[in-house]
């Protein structure tokens, strides 16, 4: 027995001593990085799987803690999935993390960094790249229409043509209103230099407090854009991305027939009380204008990149060609790209990089007026005779307004765009202090232009000859600078975690334009030569014409980011921004913010619950400013002009001189004041995300421009000045799905709804209105007004109930005193609302007429893939909205008619009453009513594209990685009740919706190919 004892202490004591040989600790080093980028994530935390020993990874990604040989580690980190790892003996380990589908778990970029999106306190939508290569847009911008909720885009059918982008409605009225775009850190007006598949991201940037980081220029919204790098340690990855197919107009309008232009030119002869002109409106021919002056036009787009990186560079190339026909013939656009970027880590501390960006583009140009034209050019007019002239409208008794042949306009219009331009930006950061970062970087952006244009000598047609050539070069300069420091101190300490960036930068705008022209210069057939020519002119333009060409900015900012435990999170910004375009003391603007938010999902009541994975409440408040605004407005200004030369005794003369404007004495900041409240979700194991926004989006003190009486001698009718306050004020929503069925069926669903009510607030003259005449006949015709307690730029006008069926029904409309309401109209004539009871139709009974501010603008998304095949669809529209259709009342004597109006018009009594008479140009029909304004709504199929990938099997035996070829329509379907070509009809805020030479947008149908290397 005492034996079995000594046996069994003998096994306890190898036991215990074999387990302590085994199980002794050891250090562990180690990196955890992003296993699709490769890139280091910083504040991972690693810890020993059943033990409270653990650690976090510092601004390499690397870690170091001591464990037994035989233990697991857990590494985990938001936003990606969470890792057991079985140490095994090791002591060195390189771990990869998963990203996870949570959206609220992604990482979105903001002002100056990144930040996971259920850390942002502000309203910030993120669109990937590959989002935007999908569609054949040419401009990046125009990809994001229906994509993010509030954001409204305005495309227009121009070949290279930039869209309109509002932001949570219209954020000024003087000035630029587009969003300020940020490319890898470079300040830009606009990315038409940008090819599309060169993009990483977009970020939207949507709330006051997210957008008051770049104060002077975040009053309509900041878009920041990242785009590709290569990957480390990854071999050269070559990409080719193309596509061939054509354009043509989405809407087939059609006019007047020859025979029914000419029955409506004798009815409107025959309303005039003179004699009808055409004895036999049958033996007319018909030339459809609109067929001869469009056409489909043909794209190519080809795109080649190069990307990888060693252990400590990245690298990536790329290289696009574009060439568009327009839609109109000789129109045409060809655009060429190239980008650079580097990155480099010189040491564990400093990493430097650089991004270069250039393009050139070239264009046909076509004449502005060509447009009007295709609605006005009558159709009797043969587009050449037997002999080869052509058909002069002069020979078929129309009136001067109608005296031109449109394929004499594209003919003789010559006109070339050429363009270049270099963005790029160069930084270096450097790590020190284990939570410190300095970042410094340089940008510019520089851009030249050329318009060449040239007028020859020719005689076509009565009207539309020129007996002296006239050549004008117009060239155009932009060169622009920007600097940047900022140092940032990130640090997590037990329950804490608080970042804080400080940051000064400059910025230098400089635009130089030079116009140049000389009469009688001949056309060699190998290029024009002003020196050839007579009359030699040359404007220099460096300052003045409203805006400065030239000016700086200084600024100094910094941002405050603190969370407690993940769940509650604080949001601090400021900025202080001086320009040289406003004088002292208001030189200075200072832009604060504030946010907070509230992850919900992370308090201890919520652990239980199984609905939820994520869910956030967040509201912030913010100031931002904007200088896109004429300067130098409280200068007066000291102008000699002819009606101010002395004329004294004897014949005596002097030049003389006068103050001829009114200038307010002080002008100032643009300030815009925003306040949202949001709540962001994640649902059903991260498949389903919605999220819901409110906003009051206000711009104090607008510069804006207020009625003076012509009697005080100025040279104008009104005054600018910070004169106006108005609000944007509505709702957002988002919603998506994401789900798998199977191994071999994804899919994603998601729709957006924006609501916005856009209002003027208070003008300093009180309800004093300003009032816009936009392309309507006449004098002060005006057709928008813009008055406290209304949206920015209405329509506005008489009303129209119905239209007077004869003579005595004019008679019949009387007033108290037995008078004629309207007493010049006639038959067929509009019949309008004494509004004011007053017996008169005038000023006085103008009521509005509608909104060219959409209420609700609206996207559908989604995505299937099964196996090798997949389909995108995208569904986009407006609604809540108005177009006045100028098109239909800019005539002043036998311009063509619509194929519509011929077929609804008023032609005898009881034939309508809601179209009127062909003298719809005559008495008062042609002031602005509501006949001219429709509705603009419409609901569109954006994109579909559906790709097939080929087989692995098939591409590896061609040692190729990838090959997916696909099929698009962009803009194929579309459904709307407008009276046009297009009811996408866009202008400045004043002067929006109005349809009169508005180039026509086109639908897209493309094959193409994706091949990578």
């Amino acid at each position: 027995m005492k034996r079995i004892y000594s046996i069994s202490g003998l096994l306890l004591l190898f036991t215990f001593l074999s387990t302590a040989v085994f199980a002794q600790n050891v250090t562990i080093k180690g990196k955890v990085t992003d296993a699709k980028t490769g890139e280091a994530l910083i504040g991972v935390t690693v810890g020993v799987k059943g033990t409270t020993t653990g650690t976090q990874t510092d601004v390499n990604g690397a870690f170091q803690l001591s464990a037994a040989s035989n233990a697991t580690l857990q590494v985990s980190y938001i936003g990606y999935t969470t890792q057991d790892i079985a140490i095994t003996g090791q002591t060195t380990l390189d771990i990869k993390l998963q990203p996870t589908t949570n959206e609220l778990q992604g990482v979105v970029v903001v002002g100056y960094g990144t930040q996971r999106k259920i850390d942002v306190t502000g309203s910030v939508a993120q669109i990937k790249g590959s989002e935007i290569s999908k569609q054949s847009s040419i401009n990046p911008i125009s990809s994001l229409q229906g994509k993010v909720a509030g954001v409204q885009i305005t495309n227009s059918g121009a070949p290279g043509a930039s869209p309109t982008v509002r932001i949570r409605g219209a954020g000024t009225i003087y000035g630029n209103a587009n969003p300020l775009y940020v490319v890898d850190g470079v300040w830009n007006e606009d990315i038409s230099f940008l090819n599309p598949n060169d993009i990483e991201s977009i970020s939207v940037l949507k709330d006051a407090s997210s957008e008051a980081i770049y104060g002077i220029r975040a009053a309509n919204g900041v878009i920041l854009i990242t785009t590709k790098k290569g990957t480390k340690n990854s071999g050269a990855k070559i990409s080719y991305d193309g596509f061939i197919g054509t354009q043509v107009v989405t809407n087939d309008f059609k006019m007047a027939t020859g025979p029914e232009y000419a029955t409506l030119v004798n009815e409107l002869d025959e309303r005039s009380g003179v004699t009808p002109r055409y004895a036999d409106p049958n033996s007319f021919g018909t030339t459809d204008w609109a067929q001869q002056v469009l056409r489909s036009g043909l794209i190519n787009n080809h795109n080649l990149s190069i990307n990888g990186g060693g252990e400590k560079s990245t690298y990536s190339v790329s290289f696009g060609y574009l060439k568009q026909q327009g839609t109109v013939e000789t129109n045409s656009f060809d655009r060429y790209t190239m980008r650079i970027k580097n990155d480099f880590d010189i040491s564990k501390a400093l990493k430097i990089g650089y991004t270069v960006a250039g393009s050139m583009n070239n264009s046909h140009d076509i004449d502005g007026s060509i447009f009007h034209q295709i609605f006005a050019a009558v159709p009797i007019t043969p587009v050449r005779y037997a002999d080869g002239t052509y058909g002069d409208p002069n020979d078929f008794n129309v009136t001067s307004s109608a005296m031109f042949n449109p394929q004499v306009t594209l003919d003789f219009f010559s006109q070339r765009s050429k363009n270049y331009r270099l963005n790029g930006s160069a930084y270096a950061d450097l790590k020190f202090a284990n939570h410190f970062t300095f970042h410094t970087s340089v940008g510019g952006d520089f851009g030249q232009g050329q318009v060449v244009n040239y007028a020859p000598v020719y005689q076509a047609t009565l009207a539309q000859q020129n007996s002296n050539s006239l050549l004008t070069l117009t060239d155009n300069k932009t060169r622009n600078w920007i600097i940047e420091n900022t140092l940032t101190y990130d640090n997590t300490f037990g329950d804490h975690n608080l970042k804080v960036l400080v940051g000064q930068g400059a910025q230098s705008y400089r635009y130089n334009q030079t116009i140049a022209s000389a009469t009688d210069v001949p056309d060699n057939g190998n290029g024009y030569y002003l020196s050839q020519g007579k009359n030699y002119n040359l404007k220099d333009i460096d300052a003045g014409g409203g805006y400065p060409f030239y000016n700086t900015v200084s600024s100094y900012f910094a941002r405050v980011n603190y969370s407690f435990k993940n769940k509650y999170l604080l949001n601090a910004t400021m900025r202080a921004d001086g320009s040289s375009k406003f004088s002292d003391p208001n030189k200075w603007g200072y832009f604060p913010s504030v946010g907070a938010g509230w992850v919900i999902s992370e308090e201890s009541f919520m652990k239980d619950q199984h609905v939820f994975n994520s869910l956030k409440l967040r509201g912030s408040w913010g100031k931002i400013g904007n200088m896109s605004v004429p300067a130098n407005l409280s200068i007066t200004t000291v102008t000699q002009t002819p009606q101010f030369i002395y004329v004294g005794p004897d014949g005596y003369t002097a030049p003389g001189a006068n103050v001829n404007t009114i200038t307010p004495p002080v002008t100032y900041w643009e300030r815009g004041v925003g306040t949202d409240v949001g709540i962001e979700a994640s649902l059903l194991n991260d498949r389903l995300f919605a999220e819901v926004d409110f906003y009051n989006k206000k711009t104090e003190k607008a510069i804006f421009d207020i009625p003076i009486l012509g009697s005080l001698g100025t040279s104008g009718s009104s005054i600018i000045g910070n004169q106006a306050t108005f609000q944007n004020q509505g709702f957002e929503f988002l919603l998506s799905w994401k789900d798998k069925i199977g191994s071999d069926f994804s899919y994603s669903i998601g729709g957006n709804l924006g609501i916005n009510d856009n209002k003027v607030l208070e003008v300093s003259s009180g309800r004093n209105p300003i009032y816009q005449a936009v392309s309507t006949p006449g004098s002060n015709n005006f057709n928008t007004r813009t008055v406290v307690g209304e949206p920015i730029g209405q329509f506005y006008g008489l009303k129209v109930v119905g239209i007077f069926q004869t003579d005595a029904e004019v008679a019949a409309y009387k007033n108290k005193a037995g008078g004629k309401i309207q007493p010049e109209a006639i038959a067929g004539n509009f019949k309008y609302q004494d509004t004011n009871g007053d017996g008169i139709i005038d000023d006085k009974d103008r009521v509005v007429l509608g909104n060219p501010n959409p209420k609700f603008t609206y996207g559908f998304n989604t995505y299937f893939a099964y196996k090798s095949f997949d389909l995108t669809a995208d569904f986009q529209g407006v609604a809540g909205v108005q177009i006045y259709n100028a098109n239909v009342g800019l005539r002043f004597g036998t311009e063509n008619f619509s194929q519509d109006f011929y077929n609804n018009r008023w032609h005898g009594e009881g034939t309508s009453n809601t179209y009127p008479s062909a003298f719809i140009a005559g008495g008062q029909n042609n002031r602005s009513n509501s006949f001219y304004v429709e509705d603009g709504s419409y609901f569109r199929i954006r994109n579909l594209q559906l790709g097939y990938t080929l087989p692995s099997a098939i591409t590896n035996s061609l040692k190729i990685a990838k090959v997916r070829l696909y099929a698009n329509a962009q803009n194929a379907f579309n459904f709307f009740s407008y009276k046009g070509f297009s009811p996408e009809v866009g202008g400045g805020p004043t002067r929006a919706g109005v349809d009169v030479n508005v180039y026509p947008l086109y639908a897209t149908y493309n094959f193409g190919v994706n091949v990578t290397f």
